[in-house]
C-alpha cells in the first residue's frame, strides 16, 4: 500500500505543507531575539506537540544542523532523545536553508519507528535575517494523509470497496477456472484416439479457454489495482489496454461461435443461416466500433503527451 500512499500524498503535499506551517507559525515565532530564543523553543515545543496530535516527534535544530533540545514525542521510546545529534545531512535541514522558508519533505524510511515519514521544518531567524533555529515535526506518512485527506486512507468506503472488489474478484477467478478445466477436460477426453475427435469439441473448448483467459486478464487487473493499489506507470493506457485484450477474447470466441454455426446450419439446417450472418455482422459492428475507441483513445494519447 506505500506506493498508492505516497502517490496519494504527492497529490495533497501543497495543502500538507500549508497546513502544517501555519500550525507551526501560530505556536512559534518566526523572528525573536535570541537572548530568549532557548526558553522560547522550550516552552513552545511542548504546546506544538500538543496542537498536532498525530506527530511523531517535535524538535529543534540550531543554525548548524544540531539538535539543540530533545524529542517531544507521545511515543515514550522517542520521547527525550536525540538532543545533541547532528542532522546537517538530512533534507529537511538544507532544503530549509536553501529555501529559506518553511518546507515538508518527500517520505522517507524513518531509522527509528521502521515507518515512512516526512519532516515539515520552519526556520526562525533574528531581526538581521540571520537563523537562529530550526523547528522540525515529524509525522508518518499514514497519518499525514489521515490529517489533510481522511478519506484516502482508511475511510469506511474505502474498505467496503476493496472487499467488494477482493469478493468479485474470488468469484470471477472461480469461473475462469471452471472455465479452464471445462475446455481441457472437453478434448482430452479423446485421449490419443485422434480418429474420434470431433471438430465441434474442439471448437467448443477453444471459446472456452479464449473466455477463461479474458476474464483471468480481467480478474488480474481488478484485484491489482483495486484490491493491492498497486499503480502502474501510464495508468490509464493500461487500463484501456486490460479492456481491449477482454473484447478482444471475446470478439475472437464469438467469431468461432460464428464459424462454428456457419458449418452446422450449412448442412444441417440451411434455413437458419441467416441467423448466423446476424451473428457475423454484430461481431464486425463490435469489431469497428472497438476499432474506432482504439483509434481516439492512441489520439488522446498523444495530444496529451505533446502537451
Amino acid at each position: 500500500m506505500q506506493i498508492k500512499e505516497i502517490q496519494e500524498y504527492a497529490q495533497i503535499r501543497a495543502k500538507a505543507r500549508a497546513y502544517l506551517c501555519y500550525i507551526i507559525g501560530r505556536n512559534i515565532s518566526q523572528n525573536m531575539e535570541s537572548v530568549t530564543l532557548d526558553t522560547t523553543i522550550l516552552s513552545n515545543l511542548q504546546s506544538l506537540n500538543n496542537a498536532i496530535p498525530k506527530a511523531e516527534t517535535v524538535y529543534a535544530l540550531d543554525a548548524q544542523g544540531v539538535q539543540m533540545t530533545a524529542n517531544i514525542s507521545k511515543n515514550k521510546k522517542l520521547n527525550g532523545e536525540g538532543k545533541g545529534e547532528n542532522r546537517s545531512n538530512r533534507a529537511y535541514y538544507y532544503k530549509t536553508i536553501k529555501e529559506h522558508r518553511c518546507t515538508l519533505t518527500d517520505p522517507y524510511p524513518s531509522m527509528i519507528s521502521n515507518t515512512m515519514v516526512v519532516t515539515a521544518s520552519f526556520p526562525i531567524y533574528d531581526e538581521n535575517d540571520t537563523l537562529l533555529s530550526i523547528i522540525c515535526v515529524d509525522i508518518s506518512l499514514a497519518n499525514i494523509l489521515r490529517m489533510v485527506s481522511p478519506s484516502s486512507i482508511d475511510s469506511l468506503s474505502s474498505q467496503f470497496t476493496k472487499i467488494v472488489y477482493a469478493a468479485f474478484s474470488l468469484a470471477l477467478g472461480a469461473v475462469s477456472l471452471l472455465l479452464f478445466i471445462k475446455g481441457i477436460t472437453s478434448f482430452m477426453s479423446f485421449g490419443f484416439d485422434f480418429t474420434n475427435i470431433d471438430i465441434n469439441e474442439m471448437f467448443t473448448s477453444t471459446i472456452l479457454l479464449t473466455l477463461s483467459l479474458a476474464i483471468f486478464d480481467l480478474v488480474k487487473a481488478i484485484f491489482e489495482e483495486e484490491v493491492l493499489g498497486k499503480e502502474r506507470k501510464n495508468h490509464s493506457n493500461n487500463a484501456h489496454q486490460t479492456m481491449v485484450r477482454f473484447l478482444g477474447s471475446i470478439i475472437i470466441a464469438l467469431s468461432i461461435e460464428a464459424l462454428m454455426l456457419v458449418f452446422k446450419f450449412a448442412l444441417t439446417a440451411p434455413d437458419k443461416l441467416q441467423y448466423a450472418v446476424y451473428l457475423i455482422v454484430g461481431i464486425s459492428l463490435l469489431l469497428i466500433s472497438l476499432s474506432i475507441y482504439i483509434r481516439f483513445n492512441h489520439t488522446d494519447s498523444k495530444h496529451k503527451k505533446s502537451k
